[in-house]
Order: C-alpha cells, then structure tokens, then sequence
C-alpha cells in the first residue's frame, strides 16, 4: 500500500483521483472542503492550501496538486489582482505543497508529483490571458523540477482540454454549448474526470518509472490536429 498526499482531492479531477487511489492506497487529502465521502484509508485535513500551515506527514510517495481555476476574461477586464490570483492557486500553492514535502518525498517507495497544465498554454484561446500565464508556469515548473531532481523524484504534468467539473459549469451549462464543444475537439468528445484521473494513476505507478519532465495533452485531438 502506498502513501498519496493529494491537494484540493473534494472536488473535480482531485475527487476522480482521490476515488480510484483509496481501494489500494493510503490517501492523504488536504482541501478546504472535505470529500463526500468517509473511508479507511483516508486522512482528511481541512485547511487553505494557500493561507494555513500545512499538516506534517510522515510518509509519501505520490503528490498530486489538483487546484485550479477558469478566470475567463477580455484582457481589458481582467485585473492584475486576476493574474495574481490564478497564479497563487496554480503556481505558488503547488510550491509552497512540494517545499513542505520533498524531504519526505525523498524518502518515498518510487516517489513522483503530478502537476495540471491546461490545453490553453499551446493552443492560444481567447480570454484565457490569466489563466494560460498560470498554467505556462506550471509547465516550466515541472520541467525545472523534472531536471532538478532527476533520479529523486519523477515530476510530470497533465494539460487536459475541458473537463466535465463543477469548475467549467458555466461553460456546459446546456445541451447545446455541450454540443459545440463536443464538435470543436477532432475526437468529438471532451474529458471526463475519471479519464484524466486513470492518467494520474499510471504516471504515478512503476509503468510510468521512465517519464519525467512532461507535459501530456489529454485533448481529445484539439491542440493536435486540424481537420
């Protein structure tokens, strides 16, 4: 059984991969809110990531920082108190999680971190101006950090195209905007949070012990094909 610290597991993609770690997994939860859940193998800590200490664990062999946030605006509407905000959700609690745990980490059975990008990073958007700058940094974090501790700790991150969350609500809120965003992506689908938590799962287990540094596209075709 191993040891996962997941940050922001109540809701979204962390609940999708805070259900499918708990039957063979120690899970660690740390979010603001607790999961709609109770279970043996799972240690809850409800606190703000950004704002609270962070609890000390003893063990951990898998990081997964889930928070994330779609602050879709004009850049003419956008403040700079968005641009900070994105990125102290995106970047800095993700730095402020690995500083806390790395010495532990260290220490942990094959030990890795998975981090969330998002399509939009590659693939210009309109209105994403915050939130492509938050995510741009992610991926350079994890490729920084994927050399720093090459032979330590394997770090990866997923950019999913949208997901079916409470957090892209707004953006399916009826049949027909699900539609045409089903027709905008080449597959003719969008993501699931199960999807993107069964990629968690393999990067964060031995099949995955010769990647890191990456950054994988879960897009259904998007930002790879023209067609």
């Amino acid at each position: 059984m191993r040891n996962i610290l997941i940050i922001g597991g109540s809701k979204g993609i962390g609940s999708a991969v805070l259900l499918q770690q708990l039957e063979t997994n120690r899970v660690y939860n740390i979010s603001r809110s607790a999961p709609e859940l109770t279970h043996p193998n799972l240690t809850h800590f409800g606190l703000d990531v950004l704002k609270d200490e962070l609890p000390d664990i003893v063990e951990i062999d898998s990081l997964v920082y889930c928070p994330g946030s779609i602050t879709l605006k004009p850049i003419s509407n956008l403040s700079v108190d968005d641009f900070r905000n994105d990125f102290e959700i995106n970047v800095i609690g993700a730095v402020k999680a690995i500083q806390k745990y790395l010495a532990v980490l260290k220490k942990g059975d094959e030990p890795s971190i998975v981090l969330f990008s998002t399509v939009a990073v590659k693939l210009g958007m309109p209105f994403h101006a915050s939130i492509a700058t938050a995510k741009a940094g992610v991926e350079g974090l994890t490729k920084s950090l994927g050399a720093e501790l090459a032979s330590l700790v394997r770090v990866n991150a997923i950019a999913p195209t949208i997901t079916e969350t409470s957090l892209s609500a707004s953006i399916l809120r009826n049949d027909r905007m699900k539609e045409n965003m089903i027709d905008r992506h080449p597959l003719k689908s969008y993501l699931k949070p199960q999807e993107v938590a069964n990629m968690v799962d393999f990067l964060i287990s031995e099949k995955a012990n010769s990647i890191s540094g990456q950054i994988f596209e879960m897009d259904y075709g998007l930002v790879t094909f023209k067609i």
